[in-house]
């Protein structure tokens, strides 16, 4: 119960701060957003309809045919989310801020918007629209939901081209990738992992040192060469990205020719890390 309660609260702050985003800063400035959003949007240059009730409608439709996609847990929070969304569309329309510095309100519209989404995402929401197509395509096809999301954003707001202008357009490209950054920190963190594979004939001593040195964990893969059929031993190793410095030390003082692959890990449970329980 703790847990839906605050989840619960980020998904009302995800929602006002994507809000104050579009009434704040997009919409006085005559730029343009992704997704359902940016259909609004230019609904809202061209025929003045309210962001809010057509952001209501549009993301109703899609909720109703991409729903049968996502588990029931994602389907509640975003109808929680685009409802509260849409409510703070409307309750700030009005709101204002005085700032007339075209690319310090991208900026901040791009803040905004990455932080309000990414408080969303990071608790198991959607905004619906194309966070929908981004979390399929994160599903499917292992994509980044962030750059997913900015792929599909980026098509919507080409589209307003002729309605923003040049300039407008340039600028939405800017929001969008601040907004994409802005929404990566959120849901990765200020500490993202780094998982290390070792192949190694001092593969004894290294794990020996990163147990003593680092106080991390070490796993021993087995397998052999594909040409001289040698057995070798890999170590397998999940570290923070400040700690790779550490470990090549390590290696390289006790192996200078071992072989090591550094890859990006997106979450990290278990032992030493975040306990499964409460992810």
């Amino acid at each position: 119960m703790k847990k839906r309660i605050t989840d619960m609260f980020f998904l009302m702050a995800g929602a006002f701060l994507f809000a104050l985003a579009v009434n704040l800063f997009v919409i006085p400035n005559d730029l343009a957003e992704g997704g359902v959003t940016g259909i609004t949007i230019i609904l809202y240059y061209l025929f003045h309809w309210s962001p809010g009730l057509m952001n209501l409608i549009l993301n109703g439709i899609l909720l109703l045919v991409g729903y049968k996609f996502l588990d029931r847990t994602t389907t509640v929070y975003t109808i929680i989310a685009v409802i509260f969304n849409s409510l703070f569309l409307h309750l700030t329309e009005s709101w204002s801020i005085a700032s007339d510095e075209l690319w310090v309100n991208t900026i901040f519209a791009g803040v905004f918007a990455g932080l309000g989404i990414g408080l969303i995402v990071k608790v198991g929401g959607t905004t619906a629209g194309t966070v929908i197509l981004a979390r399929l395509a994160n599903k499917y096809l292992d994509w980044n939901i962030s750059y997913g999301l900015l792929f599909f954003d980026l098509i919507v707001a080409f589209s307003s081209y002729f309605i923003i202008g040049p300039q407008g357009l340039m600028c939405t490209i800017v929001l969008l990738f601040v907004g994409t950054k802005t929404m990566e920190f959120i849901i990765e963190g200020l500490n993202p992992k780094k998982a290390v594979m070792i192949i190694s004939s001092k593969q004894d001593e290294i794990a020996k040192q990163v147990i003593e040195k680092m106080d991390r964990g070490v796993t021993v893969l087995s397998g052999h060469g594909y040409y001289t059929k040698n057995p070798k031993e890999i170590l397998y190793i999940v570290i923070s990205k400040q700690e790779v410095p550490m470990l090549k030390k390590i290696v390289r003082a006790e192996d200078d020719i071992a072989f090591i692959t550094i890859h990006d890990v997106r979450d990290v449970f278990g032992e030493g890390f975040i306990e499964l329980s409460k992810s």
